[in-house]
């Protein structure tokens, strides 16, 4: 048994939401709902379903990462399997398969399963891999849950409703980094594509500016009067209301599109404000980077406290635990999880607070990051009111260091397991 199966193995249910919120996770992609919430209710399901259908027609995050990724994916799959499901079902289009799920059906050793074989046998276990047509809607939750479960939701229903749990590929590549790793979330895959000179696809830190996304992407010159900022795919993107220095990458940030304001206009759909403008220009025929070629090294992020603003009310804003000026490192927690529905949010590059409001915090890097320790350690020992995060060495757990007991310098463990 590998090490990371083996880590995954030993987490006992109830504490895989504990993790995943402390972590920080959020939805890669779609709503960006708090992950652990889904997994808060891990006890009720025995399925978990694999969204690799990535609909939208450039992007590649999730078949990069099924490719390039493999190993680490297999291990948690072997590890949910051993501890959590009876079923893990991944979701892709037939024609991805050749040129993308080879490596991933190999160590899988996976039942396959073709469009025309659809819905699954009710009494499939481990790895199954569900190919389906090549249609863009069948990357949505409730239509793929139909397709490949035969499960038909209803109003408010979820898939923990029926016994599922549904999360794209990246958002499980995170779920493996908290789990195995001890990371939190800090980066975010994102394209940039439409009115650019080139199309990107680059791995940022959380809150990147997207003026540092348009410079990646050649457009150094600022927008035009008649051009809006999108954040989405083609076929599900929302206008960006902000300007793009004030804008910073969200968990759920796929994609930054530039688009003339009159095509997004002729193509709202209904009152929500979603922007599908697949039809007005040839997507797929245009060139993409298939692979992050890039991790950009952001001056100045504003990493913001709740990932859809859309859901306040449902979802709670994290709770800052640091002030203006205070030093901090890159996977530091900077906002604890607040009371309801609520995540943590970390440092997604080192420097210093330039900000703390009530919807993001600003951090600005530092100049010389190599000759600031000395003095963050001083600041550190000289300002109590900040809270540090670990990681218990026997159950996992995600806890403030004053609810752990060190067992060495490095290791410590919470009340539960001393």
């Amino acid at each position: 048994m590998s090490v990371t199966r083996e880590k995954v193995s030993a987490v006992e249910p109830p504490e895989f939401a504990v993790t995943l919120r402390n972590a920080g996770l959020a939805g890669a992609g779609g709503a960006g709902f708090p992950t652990y919430a889904k997994w808060d209710r891990l006890e009720e399901v025995d399925s978990l379903l694999v969204n690799h259908q990535e609909s939208e027609p450039n992007y590649y995050m999730d078949k990069w990462l099924g490719r390039e990724r493999t190993d680490e994916l297999v291990a948690l799959f072997e590890g949910l399997l051993d501890r959590a499901f009876d079923r893990i079902v991944i979701s892709v289009k037939r024609a991805n398969r050749e040129e993308w799920m080879g490596d991933l059906e190999a160590a899988t050793d996976a039942t396959i399963y073709e469009p025309s074989d659809l819905p699954i046998d009710g009494d499939e276990t481990g790895i199954v891999v569900a190919s389906t047509a090549d249609k863009y809607e069948f990357g949505m939750e409730t239509v793929l849950m139909r397709i490949v479960a035969d499960v038909v939701m209803q109003g408010d229903e979820l898939p923990m409703d029926h016994g599922w749990i549904v999360q794209n590929t990246e958002t499980l590549y995170n779920v493996y980094r908290a789990l195995v790793d001890g990371e939190p979330t800090t980066e975010k895959f994102v394209h940039v594509d439409g009115r650019v000179p080139t199309h990107r696809f680059l791995r940022v830190p959380i809150g990147t500016p997207a003026t540092a996304l348009l410079e990646a992407a050649g457009r150094t010159d600022g927008l035009a009067e008649n051009e809006v900022i999108l954040d989405g795919g083609p076929g599900w993107c929302f206008e960006i209301e902000r300007p793009p220095e004030r804008f910073g990458v969200r968990k759920r940030t796929n994609c930054l599109l530039v688009m003339e304001e009159s095509v997004v206009a002729e193509n709202r759909i209904g009152s929500g404000g979603r922007v599908n403008v697949l039809a007005p220009a040839a997507w797929k025929q245009s060139s993409h980077e298939t692979e992050p070629t890039e991790t950009l090294e952001p001056d100045r992020v504003e990493v913001p406290l709740i990932t859809n603003p859309d859901f306040e009310g449902v979802v709670t804003p994290s709770e800052p635990i640091v002030r203006a000026d205070d030093e901090v490192e890159s996977g530091e927690m900077i906002a604890q999880p607040a009371d309801g529905i609520s995540v943590a949010q970390h440092a997604s590059i080192t420097g210093t607070v330039a900000g703390v409001g009530d919807r993001s915090i600003t951090i600005e890097r530092d100049e010389d990051p190599s000759t600031g320790a000395a003095e963050t350690d001083a600041a550190d020992a000289a300002d109590p009111h900040r809270i540090y995060w670990t990681w218990c060495a026997e159950c996992g757990r995600y806890l403030p260091e004053p609810q752990l007991r060190a067992i060495s310098p490095t290791e410590f463990v919470c009340s539960r397991c001393r």
